[in-house]
């Protein structure tokens, strides 16, 4: 923790950052490749990472296994590599998003339940964007925010101070939009009573700051309720959006219809936005980001998953 304190606190250029910088100049350099080569590439990546990172292959094994109970071995072990490969590409694809014209994937997606997004937007009171972690999260950032008037999202930021320039430089360099952490709630809040869209992927576990459980594939899994209170306090219309690579090699994002009455109730809405994620998790199921340990965060009594 002291560690991640003192890189925070040195200039950019500090001689200890130096090979933060390397590795952003190598970034750059990925960039710009072809995005056919960059799915080549992380077919050929993710193949080699998953031999390379044993820890996160249990990870991603053990969410599996727990999340399709019905799956044998051997097709578990190839959603495992799939999901390796779906990562890697993302995080290619990402680089493009953070340094290549974008314009004509916002053209060329496919998107579905646009007429939601702009009803919202009649409205007037602002809109918060649930979405989840998946595999092409920071490309698909521009393909949604294309669509937006006032767009923003909800980051938490990099422990190393040189990546988290090059990742937020690369984010807001898309229609303007405007970065939200979680300390800025209030702001947050004021951004949308005055019709800002803000996108929060809330899936994660947040460890102590787990407030309830719901059902995640039949498993229960740790949530915060934060969109809840952000709904409340500001009255923005809820959506849920999803973001995927479809096989044809294009991406399709999906807005659903306003969820009317979210934030009355917490425990119904988390229960809502947890299942629109799993819906559609079990159309892509190697795109959502299985790596992260989802159900860390145990009910009392209940066993450990890891």
């Amino acid at each position: 923790m002291s560690g991640s304190r003192n890189r925070k606190s040195r200039p950019l250029w500090h001689p200890a950052l130096w090979p933060s910088w390397l590795l952003v100049f190598a970034l750059y350099l990925l960039s710009l490749l072809p995005m056919t080569a960059k799915q080549r590439l992380g077919r050929r990546l993710g193949c080699f990472l998953e031999g390379k990172l044993k820890s996160r292959a249990r990870v991603a094994n053990t969410n599996i296994a727990t999340c399709f109970p019905e799956l044998d071995e051997e097709a578990r072990k190839q959603l495992v590599q799939d999901n390796f490969v779906a990562c890697a590409r993302g995080f290619l694809e990402s680089t493009h998003a953070w340094w290549r014209d974008m314009s004509g994937y916002c053209e060329e997606a496919e998107v579905h339940g646009l007429e939601h997004l702009r009803e919202a937007q009649a409205r007037g009171r602002g809109a918060l964007l649930i979405g989840g972690h998946y595999s092409i999260f920071d490309f698909a950032l521009p393909l949604i925010a294309c669509h937006l008037k006032k767009p923003g999202y909800m980051y938490r930021p990099n422990n190393n101070p040189v990546i988290d320039r090059m990742i937020e430089n690369g984010r807001r360099r898309h229609f303007g939009i405007r970065p939200f952490t979680k300390r800025e709630l209030r702001p947050l809040v004021s951004f949308l009573k005055k019709g800002g869209e803000v996108w929060f992927a809330c899936d994660q576990d947040f460890g102590n700051k787990t407030e309830l459980f719901v059902p995640f594939f039949g498993t229960d899994a740790g949530c915060i309720t934060s969109p809840s209170y952000i709904a409340r306090v500001s009255g923005a219309s809820v959506i849920f959006v999803s973001h995927l690579r479809i096989p044809d090699g294009h991406y399709r994002v999906i807005f659903s219809p306003i969820q009317e009455g979210f934030g009355t109730d917490k425990q119904k809405d988390t229960e809502a936005w947890s299942r629109y994620i799993e819906d559609t998790i079990r159309e892509q199921p190697d795109q959502y980001l299985w790596l992260h340990k989802r159900f860390k965060t145990r009910p009392e009594g209940a066993p450990k998953v890891y």
